[in-house]
């Protein structure tokens, strides 16, 4: 593409016209958007696996004996119940309630943290981080590390064959340390964005493109692929994951966007709790729920949404769903219009397309495990 000499690079940029890549600017970013196609992506990752190159995204570490502080602090959920091995999803927000980033938490020793972060919010959360540090030591360490993603029902077996650690044993949300892999150093974690098992990768930038070659050899012959954003954007919301700038952003709650599972009120005082307890208390003014289009179309975000032909909220995401082969979506409503099986429309370019409310997510595998 043009225009991309100004744009940011992950380690892995040299290998991607190698696998056929076709790149896009996101959020400063040079990255693939798709290499064979969105559609045999991602059914790669729901049939076999894929592989992501996911080292856009930041890694800050919060350490020093205030690190715990300073997260209770600045996060929704409660990073007091972390083990060393152990990690959390949270929602970090203003005083207003609205969301700066949502995160993942590791603790990965007795006084550290490692905070992965959003790529498009690395340099705004560091100096949030750094604002509201109450004496922790906040490093980042994102240029320094590369983070390969494998998603699939194929990826434990496809890892295995490049480790002698025994990953049947690092349980949802856990994540082992000092993981030889391909004779790299990692972090292997399970936590996921696709709906699907799989594991993430951390290991030296340097180690980056022979780590990726490495597992590509390895799956290869049992169908793995590589996989860009927009394979990434319709796994993630066929199992209503949500994404920053889409469903979260500083004018978002949490609540709003229901990740209340994710608010721990009784651990204690954090940014944004007296106003996120004043929505719960009063009720949230809107609500994101799931749709599906029962008309042809497919739904974007920024189009408005309708009840008896009023305006009451827009979508966030929306697309064809390639396993659910449903055109879905996601959208953020006045709270009295969200009920599961009310008819709504969508606005597209000018034509109102009938749309129902439906239970989410649109998608969900068979094994699960929640989320901590």
């Amino acid at each position: 593409m043009s225009g991309t000499e100004d744009l940011k690079r992950t380690p892995l940029h040299p290998l991607y016209a190698s696998y056929g890549a076709k790149t896009i600017n996101f959020g400063g970013w040079e990255m693939p958007v798709q290499y064979s196609s969105i559609l045999a992506e991602h059914a790669a990752v729901r049939s076999r696996a894929g592989l992501f190159d996911v080292s856009h995204m930041g890694e800050i570490d919060v350490t020093g004996p205030q690190a715990l502080r300073c997260l209770q602090h600045l996060v929704t959920n409660n990073v007091a119940r972390l083990q060393i091995g152990q990690a959390l999803y949270s929602p970090c927000c203003y005083e207003d309630g609205g969301t700066v980033d949502d995160v993942l938490i590791y603790r990965t020793g007795e006084e550290n943290y490692m905070v992965v972060v959003n790529a498009s919010n690395i340099e705004k959360d560091l100096a949030w981080m750094r604002a509201h540090a109450l004496g922790a030591v906040i490093t980042d360490r994102s240029q320094d590390v590369v983070l390969l993603a494998l998603q699939g029902p194929l990826a434990e077996s496809m890892l295995q064959t490049l480790t002698a650690y025994p990953l049947g044993t690092i349980g949802y949300y856990r994540f082992a340390q000092d993981v030889d892999v391909a004779g790299s150093s990692c972090i292997v974690s399970r936590t996921g964005y696709t709906g699907e098992d799989g594991f993430e990768l951390y290991a030296s930038a340097a180690d980056g493109p022979a780590l990726y070659e490495a597992l590509m050899s390895a799956g290869m012959q049992d169908g793995l692929l590589p996989v860009g954003l927009g394979a990434r954007d319709t796994l993630r919301l066929e199992a209503r994951l949500p994404l920053y700038g889409h469903e979260l952003l500083e004018d978002i709650s949490p609540l709003e966007a229901g990740l209340s599972t994710f608010v721990k009120f009784d651990k204690g005082p954090f940014i944004g709790r007296d106003a996120l307890l004043a929505q719960k208390e009063q009720g949230i003014p809107r609500k994101l729920i799931g749709f599906e289009l029962t008309d042809r179309g497919i739904a974007r975000a920024g189009y408005s949404v309708l009840a008896d032909g009023v305006v009451i909220g827009h979508v966030t995401s929306g697309t064809m769903g390639p396993t659910v082969k449903k055109s879905i979506g996601l959208a953020l409503v006045e709270r009295e219009y969200g009920e599961i099986g009310r008819q709504i429309a969508v606005d597209i370019r000018g034509q109102h397309v009938a749309a129902m409310i439906v239970k989410t997510p649109f998608y969900k595998r068979v094994s699960t495990s929640p989320q901590v």
